[in-house]
């Protein structure tokens, strides 16, 4: 039954504090948590690609190579001519899905054109079964 009393002096030193204070850094990582959460962009439109499986078949014929290209003012040009609008291009990859052969479709965008058009070009070829497409980039640009 002892009771700790301070020194004859009247005077005693406080006990050093050993435990650490983890709210400040557990308040500071739920923030840090929070505004990555809403900082990461939401992929919102997405274009699936069915990718071939295995070996391709072997055939003798030479499959055809078509060209789109789309400028820096989203227009779209099929083998070098400007198309009016989307619907001519639509009706283009109609007539080279009815081919026996699927043709080779090189896309070349250009990286000042709008996203949505070539999206849309995009979406269309898979639309229609056009399976063979390759987006050609702008390393014909490098020098």
């Amino acid at each position: 039954m002892g009771m700790n009393v301070g020194s004859a002096g009247g005077s005693a030193e406080p006990e050093v504090m050993v435990d650490i204070n983890t709210t400040p850094l557990i308040d500071v990582m739920l923030v840090l948590l929070i505004m990555l959460i809403i900082t990461i962009p939401i992929q919102l439109h997405s274009v699936n690609l069915d990718l071939p499986v295995g070996k391709p078949p072997a055939s003798d014929i030479k499959p055809e190579v078509v060209k789109i290209d789309i400028d820096a003012n989203s227009t779209i040009h099929w083998q070098g001519v400007a198309l009016a609008d989307i619907a001519e291009l639509e009706g283009k990859l109609r007539e080279i899905a009815a081919l026996p052969v699927a043709p080779d479709i090189q896309l070349r965008p250009d990286k000042a054109s709008r996203y949505s058009v070539v999206a849309r070009v995009l979406a269309d070829t898979k639309r229609l079964g056009l399976t063979k497409i390759g987006v050609i980039g702008s390393e014909q640009f490098v020098q």
